[in-house]
């Protein structure tokens, strides 16, 4: 039973900060890449853009994540950038699901409520972004 809790620690404190590494220089890795194929296709795209915003013109165009992954995979560069904002999104939330299952291990009521406040939250708004 103990070597089970020291792996389950060893799980939780070491290799939580290798996965949200691992997943922040992915995010950054698809990032870079997304705005050197901006740059390569089409430079002018953020001066235009730019431009559009200072008319008051919206731009709308809401994808569903395969439609997203889709365009992503054959090029296109905002579908990209698109793609690696998500991933970074991503560091926020295993970071606060981690604390949250150490908290619950650790049975310390307190932190996992304000955990799962905190968790619940940062779902929510990451659903509320999407849908509005």
């Amino acid at each position: 039973m103990d070597t089970v809790t020291t792996d389950e620690e060893r799980i939780l404190r070491v290799w939580t900060p290798i996965i949200l590494r691992t997943i922040l220089v992915g995010a950054v890795v698809i990032l870079l890449f997304g705005l050197l194929s901006i740059m390569w296709q089409d430079p002018g795209y953020y001066v235009m853009r730019f431009h559009s915003l200072q008319s008051h013109v919206r731009y709308q165009n809401r994808k569903n994540l395969a439609a997203l992954a889709s365009t992503a995979f054959k090029g296109d560069p905002r579908s990209i950038m698109t793609l690696g904002l998500m991933v970074l999104t991503l560091v926020p939330l295993v970071r606060v699901a981690f604390c949250f299952v150490l908290f619950v291990k650790e049975r310390d009521g307190i932190y996992v409520a304000f955990t799962a406040y905190v968790l619940i939250g940062l779902v929510a708004g990451v659903i509320l972004g999407r849908v509005g």
